[in-house]
């Protein structure tokens, strides 16, 4: 038996258990809902409206909406941001996650203060969407959608009457071939870490530089698109936060990317390279102590 073996076995089977984990994170409501891609904060969307709001004309759709609310002293204004984001239907998130999107709002408040400090706010999941293969992410389509559930359709335009950012759209909607491509990658990756994970078991009571040879090619495979689909999904964290957070700070909108994501595929594709490396490993020494082993006649 090939005891060795047994130390990539276990690397695979974490890379496999975490490569999957990053697919299917928030497909559902309950399911690892903070590993997501990108996150979406869309509390102080109202901010710019509720602050002019007393400049604004009275027959504004918006301003009749805020108007509803009454007026906040100073050291309540965030507070009254809240209500108006909470009054059009919107909720204070949305997650992105590779095949779905998840939305909630923040609790006990969107924003810390004097009673409330930052570490004691989290997110509340009230909803996912369906999983859907090669998802796309069109938070502006969401954010309308809630608008004409909300107030009624055509009653507020996003673009026109909260003022939201064409760039923003256009900037996220760049991304979505990437999405896909990063959906198609970790579903291969899958693939691959699992043969993988088969031919690690088999090696285990075989012995031989060729089957080491062969895990070492598969798990080099395996490492390639996994690292490619890490690559791309940090990419699109990192430039879709940018983004919304350059156009987005006008008009009370802001996104984080998912660090927690990002570690998760970043060590499923570094116990990939772990693994591959014990086999490289074991196929030049396994051959070394093979050919200096005495032959007795």
């Amino acid at each position: 038996m090939r005891f060795s073996a047994l130390i990539p076995v276990v690397f695979i089977t974490a890379s496999f258990i975490l490569t999957f984990l990053c697919l299917f994170a928030g497909s559902r409501k309950g399911l690892l809902e903070d590993y997501a891609v990108l996150t979406l904060n869309t509390s102080r969307i109202g901010y710019d409206v509720f602050d002019n709001s007393d400049s604004s004309s009275s027959d504004n759709a918006v301003t009749s909406i805020i108007d509803n609310i009454g007026d906040s002293i100073q050291d309540e204004i965030e507070e009254g941001i809240n209500d108006v984001a909470q009054d059009l239907g919107i909720h204070d998130f949305y997650s992105a996650h590779l095949m779905n999107y998840c939305e909630g709002f923040y609790v006990p408040g969107a924003t810390p203060n004097s009673t409330v400090s930052k570490s004691q706010i989290h997110k509340n999941v009230t909803e996912c969407s369906n999983r859907t293969a090669m998802y796309n992410f069109d938070p502006q389509q969401i954010i309308q959608k809630e608008l004409n559930n909300s107030v009624g359709d055509g009653v507020v335009n996003l673009v026109n009457d909260l003022d939201w950012p064409e760039d923003i759209t256009n900037g996220i909607r760049a991304l979505q071939v990437a999405a896909k491509a990063t959906f198609v990658l970790y579903c291969i990756a899958i693939g691959f870490i699992g043969i993988a994970l088969i031919l690690a078991v088999v090696s285990i009571f075989s012995d031989g530089r060729l089957s080491a040879l062969l895990n070492v090619m598969v798990d080099w495979l395996a490492f390639l698109v996994i690292g490619i689909a890490s690559a791309i999904a940090t990419a699109i964290a990192v430039k879709g936060a940018s983004v919304i957070n350059r156009y987005g700070d006008d008009i009370g909108v802001s996104a984080q990317q998912g660090n927690k994501f990002m570690i998760l595929t970043w060590i499923a594709t570094g116990l990939m390279l772990l693994a591959s490396i014990v086999w490289c490993f074991d196929c030049i020494v396994g051959g070394r102590r093979r050919v200096s082993r005495p032959k007795y006649n």
